[in-house]
């Protein structure tokens, strides 16, 4: 339970989305009624703008750009429209794990300090507890 619990605790610190949710928030975005289903979900595409990150009027305007701050742009095939997709960026992704990774030994050395502490605390009781049952003999 404690580093399942630690483990969660710095997920939520670091800000990380799981892909789960990602994905789940693009099918809830492209299941609306009004808008087709993107062309890069039913036919094959060509990447023609790598994954880069959204300017600032993109993430006004594009609403691609809102789940992880990353578009690129596609063309499909068969129909010649060119569309954003959202993208999850290899340097963030980079980012993101080695903030969580220095937070989870932040709390470790936090932790680790408590324990010796609790541990030094523990034998001056120990160590009290002998010296007086000798005095008493």
């Amino acid at each position: 339970m404690g580093p399942a619990l630690c483990a969660a605790l710095g997920l939520l610190l670091c800000g990380v989305r799981p892909a789960a949710a990602m994905a789940a928030s693009e099918e809830r975005r492209s299941a609306s009624p009004v808008a087709a289903p993107a062309c890069w979900r039913v036919e094959d595409f060509v990447v023609a703008q790598e994954c880069s990150r959204c300017s600032s009027f993109q993430l006004k305007t594009v609403a691609e750009c809102s789940p992880t701050g990353f578009v690129e742009q596609i063309s499909c095939t068969a129909s010649k429209r060119d569309e954003f997709k959202s993208c999850r960026s290899a340097v963030m992704e980079a980012h993101v794990f080695w903030r969580f990774v220095g937070t989870m030994m932040g709390v470790a050395a936090v932790f680790a300090v408590l324990v010796v502490c609790r541990q030094r605390v523990l034998d001056r009781k120990a160590l009290e507890k002998v010296r007086k049952q000798i005095e008493s003999i």
